[in-house]
């Protein structure tokens, strides 16, 4: 009989699982279950984002996709061979990120992509790292969120009025996307934009990624953006509009990874003062 996978406890609930984890298994957050149609090429991408009607559906195919060979076998390899030491003995979630937040909230967060000790264990945005350690101690100072730490998925952290999400959400390796990685994710955040355009007042790029990613998506949809490009820089601002004509704030500032934050680029009172702005 062929050895059965090994499992680990999740360090919050206790209950065991393998690695990278089954959809619809019981892990906290899990949008998806086994029947939830998973895009294994850029053309089933771009299809599946546009059958989602609510940003759960959106969420469950996200966090199921197999469309970039590269990317899940990284992915993949870190939650079973690759493991940071300090977290062996627990799970590797090992599969997409979705976004992180309520439908329908008026602030969007974008980011660049999970990280693979970070949201690729813990199966949530910016939670298990020290980039999380910062957004949320921000979120929380700021009134988005309802609590300063973000350690594991199940940890009764929420948010309010805001909602993460990433423009690749698989983590890569080097934290650095290809070109064709980048665009074959383009779909899933052009259908998030899309359900949170009728409520949505600012978006916060996080780096220049998410910067870019931004602003071409949303000319992808019509929407009307300046001329020359805005320019990324921390606390730049643009101001786009909806094929509606209403205003959406875009809002720049640097990514909150170690490298910023470590050598003073970004600072506390640098986070808080664009949030405060949204």
């Amino acid at each position: 009989m062929p050895e059965s996978p090994r499992t680990d406890p999740h360090p919050v609930t206790g209950q065991e699982f393998p690695s990278p984890v089954p959809p619809g298994t019981g892990w906290p957050g899990d949008p998806a279950d086994g029947d939830t149609p998973v895009a294994r090429t850029p053309a089933q991408v771009a299809r599946l984002a546009r059958t989602a009607r609510s940003v759960d559906d959106l969420d469950a195919l996200v966090t199921v996709c197999r469309a970039c060979p590269r990317l899940v076998d990284w992915r993949e390899s870190v939650a079973t061979t690759g493991r940071r030491a300090s977290f062996a003995d627990q799970p590797y979630w090992g599969r997409p990120a979705a976004g992180f937040g309520p439908a329908g909230a008026p602030v969007l967060v974008v980011g660049l992509a999970p990280a693979a000790n970070g949201a690729n264990r813990t199966g949530r945005m910016f939670t298990g790292d020290r980039s999380g350690d910062w957004i949320y101690a921000a979120l929380h100072r700021a009134g988005f969120a309802t609590q300063a730490t973000s350690d594991h998925a199940g940890d009764g952290l929420e948010l309010r009025g805001l909602r993460i999400v990433s423009a690749v959400r698989c983590a890569p390796p080097q934290n650095k996307p290809t070109t064709q990685e980048k665009a074959t994710c383009a779909p899933w955040l052009h259908r998030e934009l899309e359900l949170a355009e009728p409520t949505l007042r600012s978006i916060l790029a996080l780096g220049l990624i998410g910067w870019d990613a931004t602003l071409r998506t949303v000319r992808e949809m019509g929407w009307t953006v300046p001329r020359p490009k805005p320019r990324f820089g921390h606390g730049a601002e643009a101001e786009l509009r909806t094929p509606r004509g209403r205003a959406v704030r875009l809002v720049g500032s640097y990514h909150v990874s170690q490298q910023n934050t470590f050598t003073g680029k970004l600072t506390e009172a640098m986070l808080d003062e664009v949030l405060a702005s949204l």
